[in-house]
């Protein structure tokens, strides 16, 4: 099996990411996360470290629903013309008004090559389920995206 089969295997069960053993649990929020089969928001997702949880790929794979609050980490798609911006996938998981009661927040993934449209996707999903649109990484994340993210999420999540 290859390296990539690997990790797509490990990115699609729901225990898959867990709280990195130095960090307190309840010092971040639980991460919701939508990747392609490129992986490329499970691989920043995965650096980070935190409880994750992963909005499935095939409408076939049993829905995911989410009982606590959450920060929602999302691709923008679309080429950044606003169109399909948000997966077809976030979509379906955050018009579940269980699910959708829990978000927090919104960090966005995608590519700057959209120009005005980079992470647009973010902006939507914010403005609609009038969340903070906490930060915009551009594809799957620098290790200075890592860091600033990391120090964000247990900034702002400690008032909540």
């Amino acid at each position: 099996m290859t390296a990539t089969a690997t990790f797509a295997r490990s990115v699609q069960g729901l225990g898959a990411f867990e709280a990195a053993p130095d960090r307190d649990p309840a010092s971040v929020p639980l991460l919701v996360f939508f990747s392609s089969v490129s992986g490329n928001t499970a691989r920043f997702v995965e650096k980070l470290g935190m409880r994750a949880r992963r909005i499935p790929l095939y409408g076939r794979d049993e829905a995911l629903e989410v009982d606590e609050p959450f920060v929602l980490i999302s691709p923008t798609y679309g080429g950044g013309n606003g169109q399909g911006a948000v997966p077809k996938q976030v979509i379906r998981f955050l018009n579940d008004e269980n699910n959708r009661q829990w978000i927090r927040g919104v960090i966005s993934t995608g590519n700057t090559n959209f120009g005005d449209g980079y992470c647009i996707g973010g902006d939507i999903i914010s403005r609609k389920c009038q969340v903070p649109h906490l930060d915009r990484v551009e594809v799957f994340g620098t290790p200075d995206d890592v860091v600033r993210v990391s120090d964000r999420l247990e900034q702002w999540w400690k008032p909540q």
